[in-house]
C-alpha cells in the first residue's frame, strides 16, 4: 500500500511526522479518512491535506503515556453538564458533537 507523509502537531510541539497508510481524521460532518494520494481538502484550519500528505493542527494532542484519564472524565461531566444547562439548539447540538468525540477518545483508551 502506498503511503504518504503525516504530521500531527500541537500548539505546544509536533507530537508525530512520518510515513503512513492512512489517517482518519474527526471532521465537522463526521470523520473522513485519508490515503496516499487524496485531493487538496482543506487549506488552513485544522486539517490541511496537499500534495506533501496530511498536517493536522490540534488544539490539544498529548502523546498516550502523557494522558490524564482523570482530566478527561472531569472534561466530559463538564461537557455534559454544558449541554444540558444550555438552550441554544446550535450550541447544544456543538456540544452533543463534543461529548460523542470524548466518550470516543475515552472508550479507545479502555476508560
Amino acid at each position: 500500500m502506498t503511503t504518504f507523509r503525516f504530521d500531527l502537531v500541537s500548539p505546544e510541539k509536533l507530537l508525530f511526522s512520518g510515513e503512513v497508510n492512512q489517517v482518519d481524521v474527526p471532521g465537522a460532518e463526521g470523520e473522513f479518512g485519508v490515503l496516499a494520494g487524496h485531493a487538496p481538502l482543506v487549506n488552513g484550519g485544522f486539517a490541511e491535506v496537499g500534495a506533501n500528505g496530511l498536517t493536522v493542527l490540534a488544539d490539544m494532542a498529548v502523546p498516550e503515556e502523557e494522558f490524564d484519564r482523570a482530566v478527561l472524565a472531569g472534561v466530559i461531566k463538564d461537557t455534559e453538564e454544558d449541554a444540558a444547562d444550555t438552550t441554544d439548539d446550535w450550541q447544544r447540538d456543538k456540544l452533543t458533537r463534543k461529548l460523542e468525540q470524548l466518550k470516543a477518545l475515552q472508550a479507545a483508551l479502555g476508560g
